[in-house]
């Protein structure tokens, strides 16, 4: 074994992984475009984004450019009373690309503090009001990340966050829908969380949820009048809506937001991961200067929350960049044409009888199998074919940058049709 890689298996602790009996990793050298350059000069497509984070590719040179550029200048300044241009430049673009009430950023340093950052915004909002209302109200198979709010927020039950009941503040969790995006819809659907919202109107800050995409927690894809009846709730109940955009954010789903598949508008939006093209950690926060306000005027007159690294110059060039990219609207054709092979392949896994639903909506493409699988053995599988796929759970997905190519693709969805065929 190369004796990086063994220092790596004893002493670095992978995510989701043992120490005891970690998984194999793979040493990466290099990456370009839609390719993993692994150390034995070994070329990877990648069908991941690297965590659903760089839609636009490895080594872009306008992204490269930008921080090159900004390297110059200053890498990083507290944001404490200092501000500085790139900051400006995307909170203006981001003020272009979201909805109209959304209208004041809060940059923070990853996509699990943006939703820390919305639900004390919503506890402070309430606050500021003389309300005390401690309690979220959301849907089951949720995932929001693995800081301990966001955990609390995420299906207590059926996730990876379960050992951690009890010493989690415990939230509200309604019943998801079962309405598909492409099916019919069923009103039952949004009976369950509009009980529980009745139920504890004066305790519930805000309804929090993943607009149309759950991710870790499920991929699974519901209908859009879900989202359209719980705007219409919160409006009825005068409670916050929270959406959490950070994996379905800039173009996965082809909306450049989830939310705008139903025409709504959140109060808060939380964005990261493709927020910089996946070169660098940087989420935000959005939410209007009204509820921004009311915060402020409230006996606190600020919002305590500063991370060192918010508003990082670096990572603004990257994500000014990025969204520089997703302003030219390439990204809709791209994202389309994934979607058109997914929708003419995926079905095609069905006739394996260890397949129990196959998904897809946008660049996201999702075979749910009868049982979980290795993830070691897989993974061996797919890098001998020359592709990187990670599964999770029983769940084999892809999310592949937008700039793949059409034979790219069909090397990754050959390598999984080998796979189930092995496994038949």
């Amino acid at each position: 074994m190369n004796k990086d890689l063994n220092f790596d298996k004893q002493h670095i602790w992978h995510p989701y992984t043992s120490t005891s009996n970690p998984l194999k990793n793979y040493l990466v050298k290099s990456a370009k475009k839609s390719k993993l350059k692994i150390d034995n000069n070994k070329f990877l497509i990648d069908g991941m984004s690297s965590w659903w984070s760089t839609i636009h590719g490895y080594n872009n040179k306008k992204i490269n450019k930008s921080i090159k550029k900004q390297l110059k200048n200053v890498s990083h300044v507290m944001f404490g009373g200092i501000t500085h241009d790139p900051a400006i430049e995307l909170c203006k673009k981001l003020n272009k690309l979201t909805s109209s009430n959304l209208d004041t950023h809060f940059l923070c340093c990853s996509g699990s503090v943006s939703v820390e950052v919305a639900l004390k915004m919503a506890l402070q909002f309430w606050h500021s009001q003389n309300k005390i209302r401690p309690k979220f109200l959301t849907i089951k198979n949720s995932y929001h990340g693995d800081t301990f709010a966001a955990m609390s927020i995420t299906d207590p039950d059926n996730s990876m966050h379960s050992i951690y009941k009890g010493f989690l503040p415990e939230h509200i969790f309604a019943e998801p829908p079962k309405s598909q995006f492409n099916g019919s819809w069923n009103k039952k659907d949004i009976a369950s969380i509009s009980k529980l919202l009745d139920e504890n109107k004066e305790d519930i800050a805000a309804i929090i949820l993943e607009p149309i995409v759950q991710g870790a927690g499920a991929m699974r894809f519901y209908h859009k009048n879900f989202l359209t009846e719980v705007r219409k709730l919160c409006d009825k109940y005068n409670i916050l809506l929270i959406l959490d955009e950070i994996a379905t954010g800039f173009g996965r789903t082809g909306k450049l937001f989830a939310y705008e598949h139903a025409k709504i508008q959140p109060d808060i939006l939380c964005v990261g991961k493709a927020l910089t093209g996946g070169y660098m950690s940087l989420a935000a926060t959005i939410t209007s200067k009204k509820i921004a306000d009311t915060i402020c005027n409230g006996p606190s007159q600020c919002f305590m929350h500063g991370p060192t690294f918010m508003g990082n110059p670096l990572a603004c060039a990257a994500a000014n960049a990025s969204l520089d990219i997703i302003m030219t609207n390439k990204w809709q054709k791209q994202v389309q044409n994934i979607e058109y092979i997914f929708s003419n392949t995926f079905p095609k896994f069905l006739k394996y009888e260890l397949v129990k639903d196959i998904r897809v909506l946008g660049a996201i493409g999702v075979i749910e199998l009868h049982h979980n699988i290795n993830i070691e053995s897989f993974q061996k599988f797919c890098v001998k074919q020359g592709v990187w796929i990670r599964p999770f759970k029983n769940l084999i997905y892809l999310m592949p940058p937008f700039i793949i190519s059409n034979k790219e693709l069909l090397k990754l969805l050959k390598t999984i049709d080998n796979y189930l065929k092995r496994l038949r």
